[in-house]
């Protein structure tokens, strides 16, 4: 596996967990980041869209596709600057930008491990 590999594969592990997380003990995971309860399925349907979208990084991470690495820093940096967007729209509390920001890390060390191969 690439260094590019293993950062995709390493985000595509934090997607599962957190993924499982949201679908299977959501209002501890909401909890956790001083959210309320969850009132309504859809934690659990974006929980579970996340450990979904979490496989799709640990096969390409495993399996080198590089491609899918170049789509995923543009995505993952846009992921970063819509969640700014949205607190600034007060559409979501701050702590939404922890998760905007793992998703930045995440892009910048895929975009510095596939220049250094």
């Amino acid at each position: 596996m690439s260094s590019a590999g293993l950062s995709v594969f390493v985000f595509g592990i934090y997607l599962v967990l957190a993924g499982l997380g949201f679908t299977f003990i959501p209002d501890n995971s909401l909890g956790m980041f001083g959210l309320p309860a969850a009132q309504e399925p859809w934690i659990r349907v974006v929980g579970w869209l996340m450990v979904l979208i979490g496989y799709y990084y640990i096969q390409t991470g495993r399996n080198d596709i590089r491609q899918f690495f170049t789509w995923t820093v543009q995505v993952r940096v846009s992921v970063f600057l819509i969640f700014i967007l949205f607190y600034f729209l007060n559409w979501a509390p701050a702590v939404l930008l922890i998760f905007g920001t793992i998703d930045l890390l995440g892009a910048i060390w895929t975009f510095f491990a596939q220049r250094a191969k």
